[in-house]
């Protein structure tokens, strides 16, 4: 059990995890803050180009409250996925928080892109 005890007292690797939580409750607020909003409930969830003039595909707002669980899901996958690989090695922990901050960029541009279509 000494792997937790080295992993929290690494400070780039609590840099990073701290980075990845700001990103995933910053993800999930703004999501939320947009969703309460008082507007239609009609909100564009897909676009495919090969429909031709039907392409926005509409949908509810738990489709879009999707992207929060989907925050939190990453949050926790990869934190759980780092700590078990700092046994392993430390390089190959700070890449899977790399690729976890990576993962809530990727979110917070694609449902901004989604919400501002409304």
């Amino acid at each position: 059990m000494m792997t937790p005890k080295k992993y929290f007292h690494d400070h780039f690797i609590l840099l990073l995890f701290s980075i990845n939580v700001f990103l995933a409750l910053a993800d999930s607020i703004y999501i939320l803050l947009r969703l309460s909003t008082s507007h239609g409930g009609g909100y564009i969830v897909q676009y495919r180009p090969s429909l031709g003039l039907s392409a926005y595909q509409a949908g509810s707002t738990l489709e879009l409250f999707s992207f929060v669980v989907f925050a939190i899901i990453v949050l926790v996958t990869h934190s759980t996925l780092s700590v078990k690989a700092y046994k392993i090695h430390r390089q190959l922990a700070v890449s899977v928080l790399y690729l976890g901050i990576l993962l809530l960029l990727l979110t917070a541009i694609v449902s901004n892109a989604l919400l501002v279509l409304h």
